[in-house]
C-alpha cells in the first residue's frame, strides 16, 4: 500500500527514522535549479526533453536502497510523478512507500504559478539548490 503524507509529516518521518530514504524523482534541471531537500537522492522518473520513463529507475533505486522494508519517500513537483514511481516500486517489491502530497512546488494557483498554495518549499521545510 502506498501512503500519502503532507510535506511536514514527511519531514518529521525523515528526522525520526534514520533508515528512511527520500528519492527525488524530478528531472535533473528541476532537482538542481528549482531546489531539493537536503539529503534527497536524485533518481529521475522521467527526463526532459522527451519525457520518456527512465528505463533504469527501478535498478537505480534497488542499487541505492537495497532494503525493500525501508521507508522510501518519493517527491516530485506536485505529487503525480512520485505516485507513479511509487506504484512501480510497489510492483518491484518495496513495502513502505510514501508519496509526498503537494510535491516540492505544490499545485498551480489561479495565475498558473506553483509555490503559492503548497509544496515542500511553501511549508518552509529545508531545501537547497545546486
Amino acid at each position: 500500500m502506498i501512503e500519502n503524507l503532507h510535506p511536514q509529516q514527511a519531514w518529521e518521518l525523515l528526522k525520526q527514522n534514520t533508515g528512511a530514504v527520500l528519492v527525488d524523482v524530478r528531472t535533473k534541471i528541476e532537482h538542481s535549479f528549482v531546489g531539493h531537500p537536503p539529503g534527497a537522492i536524485h533518481i529521475p522518473w522521467k527526463e526532459a526533453p522527451d519525457w520518456q520513463l527512465n528505463p533504469h529507475f527501478i535498478a537505480e533505486v534497488k542499487r541505492l536502497v537495497p532494503d525493500k522494508h525501508a521507508p522510501v519517500l518519493l517527491l516530485c513537483r506536485s505529487g503525480q510523478r512520485s505516485l507513479d514511481a511509487a506504484k512501480a516500486l510497489e510492483q518491484a517489491g518495496y513495502e513502505r512507500l510514501i508519496n509526498i502530497d503537494e510535491g516540492f512546488e505544490g499545485p498551480l494557483d489561479s495565475n498558473h504559478h506553483r509555490g503559492n498554495l503548497g509544496g515542500w518549499r511553501f511549508h518552509g521545510l529545508p531545501w537547497q539548490q545546486s
